[in-house]
């Protein structure tokens, strides 16, 4: 099986010698395609998507439409991811964190053959969203791929400390693409939740890119703690989540309820408490802690936000 694997592959212009290291062994190949395709972000933006059509306050929607919606979002974001690692070859073989990726290592040949094959993914998500769910969610989805892919990656990663913040649309339009399943993305608490995920995005990122400094400056991206240094950034990014826990709140207004205000306000102290400690001590350690606080305080706005409207409904 490896070794058909491998002639199609090498057939099909994307195999490298490394291909067939890879295929020899399965663990470290799914592995590899795991990080090229970026699945545990897709899974997270999904999982955003679901959680914006679990507040939206439209119709009731069928168990097939709740699967293509997250599955279309899952394909369009991995779709983006491969072509993240597909440009981004020069910077990533730069960088300590990103050296390992498949295209960098020579694994995998960055060739037109992927190229096609991640115009083929986001179309064909793209198309399934419009055809299962409706027009709007599927421009959505492909919004929240295009920012990334494009927007961030290509336009503005390596020219402007803004990248992160601007990309942080990614997120939003995932939340969006879920309310317009059901016809209402324009509700206020779909626009809240959004904006929730616009604000998290740049404390996510710049925590983990006050632990991973060394590498940017190595590649040459600006990103802010590159400019105003590791102690500047960690205050910065305390300013945006305070911003950002009250954003998490805002829904509170427009008829989220006590599941979901419990979920918010505690995730929205530990990351808070985690920013705190991160302008006290701004180092590697702390900004790691910082990072994975800013995930359990996503985790616990969308779980609390569709097991509030569950219980609600």
């Amino acid at each position: 099986m490896a070794a058909t694997s491998g002639l199609i592959a090498a057939q099909a212009g994307i195999q490298s010698p490394g291909t067939a290291r890879l295929l020899a062994r399965p663990g470290a190949a799914l592995r590899q395609w795991a990080g090229l395709f970026k699945l545990r972000i897709g899974a997270v933006i999904a999982f955003t998507a679901l959680a914006g059509l679990a507040v939206a306050p439209g119709r009731a929607v069928a168990w097939w439409e709740i699967t293509m919606l997250g599955l279309s979002v899952l394909v369009a974001s991995a779709a983006a991811g491969a072509f993240n690692q597909y440009y981004e070859v020069d910077l990533d073989r730069r960088m300590r964190r990103t050296r390992g990726r498949p295209f960098a290592t020579g694994a995998l040949r960055a060739g037109p053959v992927w190229l096609a094959l991640i115009v083929l993914m986001l179309g064909g998500a793209v198309a399934a969203a419009a055809l299962a769910l409706n027009v709007s969610a599927a421009l959505y989805v492909f919004l929240g791929a295009f920012f990334y892919a494009i927007v961030y990656t290509v336009w503005l990663k390596r020219r402007t400390w803004l990248n992160i913040v601007v990309g942080g649309l990614a997120g939003s339009f995932a939340v969006l693409a879920g309310a317009a399943t059901v016809g209402v993305e324009s509700a206020p608490v779909a626009i809240a939740l959004a904006a929730v995920l616009f604000l998290w995005t740049p404390s996510h990122f710049w925590c983990l890119a006050i632990a991973c400094r060394e590498d940017y400056e190595a590649a040459g991206v600006p990103m802010l703690p590159v400019l105003i240094g590791d102690a500047r950034t960690a205050r910065v990014i305390l300013g945006n989540t305070t911003a950002l826990v009250a954003a998490s709140l805002a829904p509170l207004a427009f008829g989220m309820g006590w599941i979901y205000a419990a979920g918010a306000a505690s995730g929205g102290a530990l990351f808070l408490a985690r920013n705190v400690a991160l302008v006290r001590d701004p180092g590697r350690v702390s900004a790691m802690r910082c990072f994975h606080a800013s995930l359990a305080q996503l985790t616990l706005v969308l779980a609390s936000a569709m097991l509030d409207r569950a219980v609600a409904g």
